[in-house]
């Protein structure tokens, strides 16, 4: 097919925190894109995460999830880096999660009303649903309120009912030559994602609440032949958290770096050399200029 008659723009992933949003990009692409874990907010920034088909070039943009309560600085810019990219895509799909409807669903909802890119509903872990009857009613509920473009069950863990998704998507995408080149997969650079794949197994090995005072900003990413060499700090909030990252004779963030280094050598596809570092910045995740100089833009 020619590049002119491409299927080609902007498609957000948006939903409540932890409902899958990451998952199903990683499965749309076929690849790892964005960080994933078992807690809410894992996902603090816009990435966009490039599908190339023979006949689309669709531009999915995974988003923080939005959520009510939002009192510290880093909630709020998860909350501006989610709602700011409603108005400038071709397409929304609303992740929702079956036979679940939350406060933070109905915000989503809420936020939706302005917008005027179709919105396609994907309703995940509909492979959890044990009593299949009891799925029906709640997919009637859902088209009680809003007009969606379709209504879609899904898993995106298992992959069930994506190529649904996404042809529901293409086939509402504008006829463009491809946004970017071929062979791209993210607008995210090495160094971005690097951090991203220490700050994932922060989210893994720790505890309940710390995962959310920590951040990561990679100091060095240096080529050497076949061999990427990394330095990292992870920024904490308090000397107490800088403790528990380290772990009893330095375990837990010898955990970390093992599977970052394992992770970032598998997508890389290349040997790399980590090197981790803890350190205390008081209160950078309610901090506005902190925020920014550690990337949060």
């Amino acid at each position: 097919m020619n590049d002119t008659e491409l299927h080609c723009g902007f498609v957000a992933l948006v939903g409540r925190p932890n409902v899958g949003k990451s998952t199903l990009l990683n499965r749309l692409i076929g690849q790892k894109v964005s960080i994933v874990s078992r807690k809410p907010q894992t996902t603090r920034h816009q990435i966009l995460g490039i599908h190339q088909r023979d006949d689309a070039q669709i531009i999915y943009v995974d988003t923080p999830g939005l959520h009510g309560n939002a009192r510290r600085a880093m909630n709020r810019y998860m909350n501006r880096a989610a709602a700011t990219v409603l108005a400038d895509v071709d397409v929304i799909v609303f992740v929702v999660e079956a036979l679940q409807w939350t406060p933070d669903d109905e915000l989503v909802l809420e936020r939706l009303k302005s917008v005027r890119a179709p919105v396609i509903l994907a309703v995940n872990k509909a492979d959890k649903v044990a009593d299949k009857a009891r799925l029906l009613p709640f997919l009637a509920e859902l088209a009680e309120k809003r007009d969606f473009a379709e209504i879609i069950p899904i898993s995106a863990r298992r992959g069930i009912n994506l190529e649904d998704v996404e042809q529901a998507v293409k086939q509402r995408l504008p006829m463009s030559p491809p946004l970017f080149p071929r062979e791209q997969l993210t607008d995210r650079s090495e160094r971005f994602r690097a951090a991203e794949l220490v700050r994932e197994q922060l989210m893994r090995h720790l505890g309940q609440e710390l995962p959310y005072a920590t951040t990561v900003e990679i100091e060095q990413l240096e080529q050497e032949g076949n061999l990427y060499r990394i330095a990292a700090v992870i920024w904490v909030e308090r000397a107490g958290q800088k403790a528990i990252v380290i772990g009893n004779q330095g375990q837990t963030l010898k955990r970390v770096g093992q599977d970052a280094r394992q992770q970032m050598e598998r997508i890389f596809g290349r040997k790399v050399y980590l090197q981790l570092w803890v350190k205390v910045r008081e209160g950078w995740s309610n901090d506005e200029r902190a925020l920014r100089s550690l990337g949060y833009e």
